[in-house]
């Protein structure tokens, strides 16, 4: 069951805010292989991985557009009807980044901008097998589309009858997703990242998956292939104090941590008595869930933190850095200007994480294992590259020249300086 700590040392706090391991090592051997062997023998090697680690062959690697036109035939009108407000709210928090840059004068004469260009191809990586993560088709490609992408590649792995999952085809189907095939694992990686004789190249991977698919993304970008974010198991924090309610918080801890059994929870309270209560109601709760003993699992490397005050609970999460934040506190808003590091935070008492999940708006592609220090969770910026433009004009040269060439001849580059000197020269002449 989950550990409880009472007052510790701040000395203590960096041990209770390590993750269960990654384990990349232990897949690196095999995924070498994989990637070496979809390098040299293309598409006959996804046939040979699906047979080996997916059990099945599906009739065709590629999903037949077809097959994605019936899918909405298999899919309830209650699960439609929810997939389609949720791509609404998606769509709608994402256009609103798309902004235009202004043209700045850095000085008279010396103009500069940038333009966003999207990036041209992109792969999507969807897991599948017991649990098909549609959501994630939503979050990923709804973005790429409203950065103007021109090609989106999306992987998934068969069911038991080796085929894509119908309501995985509807989501992509309303995303305008055409391209999808039916592959999985770090092979489907290998094929997004090196191009097979059926699956393009990408120039950019996103979506997440399995150690073995971790370890894949991680290693591609060695070729030169982007991936979204550095990955990991799902995480989330609650902060709360008196006025949380013990099964919301319960239910809020077991979201995550039902996800896989490396998955991280901590609560931190400065209430001394919703401990036992949060703890009595994840025993409850569990009792009816199907993937409770993966839950249980994740309890036992998960943490409640007993702390004096909601100042210190902050300078905790901000040390640890979660993927999600949810602030069960009174008057959340008034301290979200102590919120350092953090993926996406989750503001009162009904602002549960699942809601972002799947259909409040923000992605929920978000950085884990305390990158989110350094990196933020996916959005039409992710699917953009930004090129930057200047130019100089006479004026503007005979005004900066001077500048660099001091600053080239100090660093001693001859060759820099001469570029502006020969170009200073031949004005002075012409005047």
């Amino acid at each position: 069951m989950i550990r409880v700590f009472e007052h510790p040392p701040e000395a203590d706090w960096e041990a209770i805010c390590l993750r269960p391991e990654i384990k990349v090592q232990q897949c690196l051997a095999t995924v070498t292989a994989i990637l070496q062997e979809v390098k040299t023998r293309g598409d006959q090697a996804l046939s040979d991985f699906a047979l080996r680690w997916d059990n099945v062959l599906p009739l065709s690697l590629r999903v037949s557009a077809s097959d994605i036109a019936a899918a909405a035939t298999c899919v309830a009108p209650q699960l439609q009807k929810a997939i389609l407000i949720a791509a609404g709210n998606i769509k709608r928090f994402h256009e609103s980044q798309l902004q235009s840059e202004p043209v700045v004068e850095t000085m008279p004469g010396v103009t500069c901008w940038r333009k966003s260009v999207p990036i041209d191809t992109i792969g999507i990586y969807v897991p599948g097998g017991s649990a098909p993560l549609f959501s994630t088709i939503l979050m990923l490609a709804i973005p790429a589309r409203i950065a103007g992408c021109r090609r989106i590649v999306m992987c998934t792995p068969p069911d038991k009858n080796g085929k894509v999952p119908p309501q995985l085809l509807f989501a992509a189907q309303c995303c305008g997703i055409e391209e999808i095939y039916c592959l999985g694992g770090a092979q489907a990686i290998a094929a997004m990242a090196y191009g097979t004789e059926t699956v393009p190249r990408v120039s950019k991977i996103f979506g997440p998956g399995n150690n073995f698919v971790t370890t894949a993304k991680v290693m591609v970008q060695q070729d030169g292939i982007a991936i979204d974010l550095p990955a990991g198991p799902s995480e989330l924090m609650i902060i709360a104090d008196q006025t949380a309610d013990a099964s919301f918080v319960a239910a809020d801890l077991l979201s995550q941590a039902e996800h896989d059994v490396d998955s991280q929870v901590v609560l931190l309270t400065t209430d001394k008595s919703l401990p036992g209560k949060v703890r009595a109601e994840l025993l409850e709760q569990m009792r009816d869930m199907p993937r409770s003993l993966t839950a249980m699992a994740a309890l036992h490397h998960s943490s409640i933190v007993v702390l004096d005050t909601v100042e210190t609970c902050f300078r905790f999460a901000n040390q640890y850095a979660p993927e999600h934040l949810i602030l069960a506190i009174d008057q959340p808003l008034m301290h979200c200007d102590a919120i350092r590091n953090a993926g996406s935070v989750f503001i009162g008492n009904y602002s549960c994480e699942s809601m972002g999940d799947y259909a409040s708006g923000p992605n929920h592609t978000l950085p884990t294992n305390r990158s989110a220090m350094a990196y933020s969770g996916v959005s039409v910026e992710s699917f953009l590259r930004k090129i930057s433009f200047q130019e100089v004009s006479e004026d503007g040269l005979r005004r900066l020249g001077p500048t660099v060439e001091i600053m080239a001849e100090a660093e001693q580059l001859k060759g820099h300086k001469n570029a502006v000197t020969i170009r200073l020269k031949k004005l002075r002449n012409e005047n």
